[in-house]
């Protein structure tokens, strides 16, 4: 028996509607001479955020429940100018100053409502490499460290907000050996997803095993209220360079990272005015960040 012929084969293969058009023609990337789509792709969730549904499940009500004043008078507005009578021809030309001295400190909390409830905005992570002041290659290692530990790199996943690792230079002379424009260091910015799932491997894997580290200290009780770190909403923390070796992308294979390095985090939220900083460090015990008072 004659095996059947490849017209009799096509015929026989029912058709639905044409076959889809296949574009060969496609723009290449200027810089990497790959080919590029003719929309832009966003690379999407692949998994919820444990972290993130904790928040808005069950941490975004117990924070208004913390932090509510009722109010029962309106505020009291304050003159932000000095008034002069305008058919004073001595004043009517007159320069009007506005009212002195530094607010930062004096302005009160806006009131709680549900949509200014204490929430996470950014975690920016910072570190300084001395030796880079000399030799810029120094910068390398730290940069794939960095990279590997928080996954971000520049616009990655198309995501057109992501900044990647940034390389910190100095703005002015310090003594002679620094010099203007020198790089000093690098940082990155996490934000959204990105940012909940690093604070997650932080008190998961990092902060539990290290033994010197009891918690974030806190400011003694006699501290002011009014300085600008304390309205600032913003808590900040060190890690030795020990502490890199328990994240689990660099534990995995330490042996590529020859130096570990310290870092600098800020968790930036988006409380202000008087009490700011407490209703950030509420906001971090709710995601099991320890904190200790000496």
């Amino acid at each position: 028996m004659s095996a059947p012929s490849t017209a009799t084969l096509k015929r026989a293969v029912p058709r639905f509607g044409r076959a889809p058009k296949v574009t060969k023609n496609l723009r290449k990337n200027s810089r990497t001479l790959l080919p590029q789509p003719h929309v832009p792709v966003v690379i999407g969730d692949i998994a919820p955020c444990r972290v993130m549904d904790h928040y808005y499940t069950t941490l975004q009500d117990d924070l208004m429940y913390m932090t509510y004043k009722h109010e029962t008078t309106p505020r009291p507005t304050r003159e932000i100018r000095l008034t002069f009578d305008p058919s004073d021809p001595y004043t009517k030309n007159r320069y009007n100053p506005p009212v002195g001295g530094s607010q930062i400190g004096k302005k009160p909390a806006p009131p709680v409502t549900p949509e200014n409830v204490a929430i996470l905005e950014r975690i920016q992570i910072h570190t300084m490499i001395k030796e880079a002041i000399g030799s810029r290659q120094t910068l390398l290692p730290a940069i794939m460290a960095i990279r590997a530990l928080t996954g971000e790199t520049y616009k990655g996943g198309g995501r057109h907000t992501s900044e990647g690792i940034q390389i910190v230079r100095a703005k002015k002379s310090v003594g002679g050996w620094i010099r203007p424009g020198v790089p000093v260091g690098i940082k990155v910015d996490l934000k959204g997803p990105a940012m909940y799932d690093f604070l997650g491997t932080l008190v998961d894997f990092v902060l539990p095993r290290l033994r010197d580290f009891p918690g974030v200290v806190l400011p003694p009780q006699s501290s002011s209220v009014n300085s600008p770190s304390a309205v600032s909403g913003v808590v900040s923390f060190g890690l030795p360079p020990a502490a890199m070796g328990f994240f689990p992308q660099i534990e995995v294979n330490l042996d590529s990272y020859p130096k570990s390095y310290g870092m600098h985090i800020h968790f930036v939220t988006n409380a202000t005015g008087l009490g700011a900083q407490n209703r950030a460090r509420a906001l971090l015990s709710g995601f099991q960040v320890p904190f200790v008072r000496k």
